[in-house]
C-alpha cells in the first residue's frame, strides 16, 4: 500500500498545479493554466515539479506548456495519503477531501484516473445504428489478463509485454481489453508502464500500447503488493 512517504512534500500551487493537470487529462499552456484556475506554473513552482520528474515543461516556445509524467499521475492518485500543507489553509484541505473520496469512487468503479478524465471527442452513435454487443464486464476482462500474465511471466512481477498479453486474448474485444488495463492500473499489485527506449519499440510492440494518461505504455507486471 502507497504511504504517505511516497507524496513529496509540495506547496498549495505545485499542488494545484497537479490536480489541474490529472483533470484536463491533456498538455496545458501557462495561459490556459491561467484562463482555468487563476494561476500559472512558474518559477520554483514549476522547476521543483520538474526536478522531481512530476511534470514535464515544454520550453521551446511560449508560452511554456506543462503536462504530467507517469510519476506525476502516481503522486497526484496519491495526494489524498499525505497531509495537506497547513498554508494552504481550508481551501487545500476541502481538496484532499474531494480527492480522497474520488479515489474512493474510482475504486469502487474500477476505473483508473487516467481513464475517467481522459479527453474524448467520441460521441454516441446515432440511434438508427444497429447496437453491437456490450463487450465482457471489466471483471471478467481482468480475470483473463491476469490469467495471460501468469502463463506468459517468468516470475510474479516479472515485465511482460502488452504485445504478448493481447496475442493470448486475441479474441478478447480491445476496447474491453484496454478498459480492463487502465483499471487494473489503480490495483496495488499492477504496474503498467511506456517502454523508456523507444527506438527498441517493434511495430507489434506499438500496436499493442494501451494509452494512459496521454502516454503510450507496452508493458505490464503484476506481483505481490
Amino acid at each position: 500500500m502507497t504511504s504517505p512517504a511516497d507524496v513529496p512534500h509540495l506547496t498549495p500551487n505545485q499542488i494545484n498545479a497537479l490536480v489541474v493537470l490529472m483533470v484536463e487529462a491533456r498538455r496545458l499552456t501557462n495561459v490556459e493554466l491561467r484562463e482555468l484556475a487563476g494561476f500559472t506554473l512558474t518559477g520554483k513552482d514549476n522547476e521543483k515539479l520538474v526536478k522531481l520528474g512530476l511534470v514535464d515543461t515544454d520550453r521551446t516556445h511560449r508560452p511554456f506548456a506543462h503536462e504530467l509524467t507517469e510519476e506525476g499521475w502516481r503522486v497526484v492518485r496519491q495526494l489524498h495519503t499525505s497531509a495537506p500543507p497547513k498554508q494552504g489553509g481550508s481551501t487545500t484541505r476541502s481538496l484532499f477531501v474531494v480527492l480522497s473520496n474520488l479515489h474512493r469512487s474510482l475504486d469502487r468503479l474500477r476505473v483508473s484516473h487516467g481513464e475517467f478524465f481522459k479527453q474524448t471527442d467520441a460521441t454516441a452513435p446515432p440511434a438508427s445504428e444497429p447496437r453491437q454487443e456490450a463487450p465482457a464486464p471489466t471483471a471478467d476482462v481482468e480475470a483473463l489478463v491476469r490469467a495471460a500474465y501468469r502463463e506468459l511471466a517468468t516470475a510474479p512481477g516479472a515485465w511482460v509485454g502488452l504485445a504478448d498479453v493481447r496475442d493470448r486474448l486475441a479474441d478478447t474485444d480491445r476496447t474491453a481489453l484496454d478498459g480492463a488495463l487502465r483499471a487494473m492500473l489503480g490495483r496495488e499489485d499492477v504496474r503498467i508502464i511506456p517502454v523508456a527506449n523507444t527506438k527498441s519499440l517493434t511495430p507489434r510492440d506499438r500496436a499493442a500500447a494501451v494509452r494512459i494518461g496521454n502516454e503510450d505504455n507496452h508493458a505490464l507486471a503484476i506481483g505481490p503488493a
